[in-house]
């Protein structure tokens, strides 16, 4: 008979794994002696190397002890499906590694390459970091709950920014942003705005209007300057 720290040695585990087995009964614990020990005989040195061998193949505790009972054709249909299931969760773990790898690309983790090369042109032209912020929330909301209406947008804000007439509008609407509501530089851009928009033939949406309004939400920027913007853009449209 041997004690326990003999019994984890013996089979390569820790005196914690022994007990924790016990715990789970997958190891059978044996009573104590006259002198309040436990001992442990062959028995429980050969369940628990199987234990041992089980576990670190990858088994789950929870799978183990119907293990120790099948018998051979019952033992290599379970492995068979836990040998299926790790590979589903090596996969998954490969598909983690290559996400966290992807962290250094910034905005690439959140949103689709066509987006972040959006975003990034956005830099380029001198948007505010505030404005692309608030564009990369719309995308990734817009990308997670309507993908398919998310590609049609995109396709049309990337035919909108091939024209030069909107970017200049783009990079002057982000600076309104800090304009004083009675700035006289905003008549001129709300007139320009509702010009282009004019031109441009209204996009039919089938986007559901409760995700319309959390896209909105989404956008979560406002000042006083955008706000008097939006209304001139409104008279301007109007008087078109």
């Amino acid at each position: 008979m041997i004690t326990i720290g003999q019994l984890a040695a013996y089979a390569g585990v820790t005196i914690k794994a022994v007990r924790h087995y016990h715990e789970r009964g997958l190891l059978e614990e044996p009573e104590r002696d006259a002198s309040g020990y436990r001992r442990y005989g062959a028995e429980h040195a050969i369940a628990l190397v199987k234990i041992r061998t089980l576990a670190e193949a990858g088994v789950p505790l929870a799978r183990i002890q119907e293990l120790l009972a099948a018998d051979p054709e019952q033992l290599r249909q379970a492995i068979a499906e836990i040998d299926r299931s790790l590979e589903r969760k090596q996969l998954e773990l490969q598909r983690a590694r290559e996400r966290i790898g992807r962290l250094g690309s910034g905005d690439r983790l959140f949103v689709s390459a066509e987006v972040a090369g959006l975003l990034e042109s956005l830099l380029e032209l001198g948007v505010s970091e505030r404005t692309v912020h608030m564009e990369r929330d719309i995308w990734i909301l817009l990308q997670s709950v309507e993908p398919g209406e998310a590609r049609t947008w995109l396709a049309d804000k990337l035919d909108s920014f091939a024209d030069p007439k909107f970017r200049a509008i783009y990079v002057d609407y982000d600076a309104a942003f800090l304009w004083r509501p009675d700035d006289p530089r905003l008549p001129a851009l709300a007139e320009r705005t509702a010009a282009w928009l004019r031109r441009r033939p209204e996009r039919p949406t089938t986007l559901d209007p409760a995700i319309a309004q959390l896209v909105s939400a989404a956008a979560g920027l406002n000042s006083p300057g955008w706000t008097r913007l939006t209304e001139l853009t409104r008279q301007a449209a109007t008087r078109q």
